[in-house]
């Protein structure tokens, strides 16, 4: 049998692969890098032809959801991120998002309430106060963002697994799915054994204060086995679901899993 062509006649592969990973985040491209991994191995994984940047393009979507898939698998509810002592605390912590300060979202507290749809019980809507005296818990770990920074904070907040249990979650379900805020709306899934992991947190404050603006006022999820892209801020609402519903940055090509 005459051994398959994977690529037109005048493709550099080098080039080819230089320009395809470019649509990686930075840390899919460091590990993709290291790795070693080849065109050969792509085109492996997804059974096409690579003939044009268009092509990688879509091969590597293909080898996204692969990699999603992959982690998931691996991913132990049971073990935690490491935490630190109150020494450790990066100071300033900084902010981070896709704008400026001045342009992150200015909740009004009072007015705020938290939307809870979807596969739960009880649907009514949370305002802060009621939120704020549910049992809350402490952590200080560490803030991975896919930038390749990182910085550790103290959080104190409700654990999520404790607050679907309160709502009558369906907890057999395949994500929760968080809305913010932000003028562009942003949104990011959660899977439902990352929502149910004892470290991932609903955060009110930060430092032993109420959080403020710059992270994420009035509230934040704080996930600290994930990349930082995956800890929505300005929550407004929060939906259990069996359907994958996409995020802001998950819609642009980042992993959905992305563990940190």
């Amino acid at each position: 049998m005459a051994k398959r062509s994977f690529l037109i006649p005048g493709v550099d592969k080098r080039l080819l692969i230089k320009d395809s990973i470019k649509t990686m985040p930075d840390v899919s491209r460091r590990r993709f890098i290291a790795g070693g991994a080849s065109l050969g191995a792509l085109t492996l994984l997804t059974g096409c032809d690579v003939i044009d940047s268009s092509s990688a393009e879509e091969m590597l979507k293909t080898v996204s959801k692969f990699n999603d898939a992959v982690q998931d698998f691996i991913f132990n509810p049971d073990a935690l991120a490491p935490t630190f002592p109150e020494s450790a605390i990066t100071k300033p912590f900084p902010f981070n998002a896709y704008y400026d300060l001045d342009d992150a979202p200015d909740v009004d507290g009072a007015d705020w309430k938290l939307e809870v749809r979807g596969l739960v019980d009880n649907k009514k809507s949370w305002t802060l106060p009621e939120l704020y005296k549910l049992p809350q818990v402490t952590q200080i770990t560490r803030h991975i963002c896919v930038e390749g920074w990182s910085a550790i904070g103290s959080w104190t907040g409700t654990p999520m697994r404790d607050f679907l249990k309160l709502i009558g979650a369906n907890t057999r379900a395949k994500y929760v799915w968080f809305q913010c805020a932000d003028k562009d709306g942003y949104n990011s899934p959660l899977d439902m054994r990352t929502a149910l992991h004892p470290q991932t947190q609903m955060t009110f404050k930060y430092a032993g204060e109420i959080l403020p603006r710059a992270y994420g006022f009035p509230m934040k999820i704080r996930v600290p086995t994930k990349l930082g892209f995956k800890n929505p801020k300005y929550v407004v609402s929060m939906e259990v679901t069996n359907d994958y519903k996409g995020g802001y940055w998950e819609d642009q090509g980042y992993n959905s899993f992305s563990g940190s």
